[in-house]
């Protein structure tokens, strides 16, 4: 067996063949359409969503800014091991808007501050509070990411419609290979069965 050549099988639903059915080119449509709204579609999908939140973080960036709050209530340390210096919790601020009205709130603020101590947070243009937008790299970072994320997103949801509607052709070829069998067979002579 040396001289054996192995059958290509590159693009055998397109090659003319005498046993080929209506079912397999229309398969051979869905798998062209499949790959071709993978290929196209993850990547516009992918660049558009990422253009987005690329947008929408350097709007946060452009919008929120900080300003000094003061606290209004003692934020004891935590009694016990297991907090660190770093450790942050809820409690009351007073700040000034953009219109110049007195506002309150709660935001996170690191343990063992006495009240009156001066604290910055950040505020959107309406002046209510809100957190730090991303950094330009963290923002780029997260772009990407969801980028990616709506990418694979419609990747597995055409794939998922490509491969029901090729289930749905299997079925139909199945179904007609029985009604085929059901006229040839009895032709067929003596069954054993």
């Amino acid at each position: 067996m040396t001289g054996c050549e192995p059958t290509r099988k590159w693009c055998w639903r397109w090659r003319s063949n005498p046993l080929r059915r209506r079912d397999d080119i229309v398969e051979a449509w869905v798998v062209l359409a499949v790959w071709t709204a993978i290929a196209v579609g993850g990547v516009l999908a992918g660049l558009v969503t990422a253009h987005a939140a690329d947008v929408t973080f350097a709007r946060q960036r452009a919008e929120r800014r900080t300003v000094r709050a003061v606290l209004l209530g003692d934020v004891p340390k935590p009694a016990g091991a297991g907090w660190s210096a770093g450790d942050k919790v809820q409690a009351p601020v007073r700040w000034t808007a953009p219109d110049g009205s007195l506002r309150t709130g709660r935001t996170l603020v690191g343990t063992g501050r006495t009240a009156g101590t001066a604290v910055v947070v950040w505020q959107d243009s309406r002046g209510a509070l809100t957190t730090a937008p991303p950094s330009p790299g963290d923002a780029a970072v997260e772009a990407g990411f969801l980028g990616a994320l709506a990418g694979l997103a419609l990747t597995g949801a055409v794939q998922g419609v490509g491969a029901v509607a090729r289930w749905r052709l299997e079925q139909r070829r199945i179904e007609k290979w029985g009604r085929e069998w059901e006229t040839v067979g009895p032709t067929w002579g003596h069954r054993t069965a």
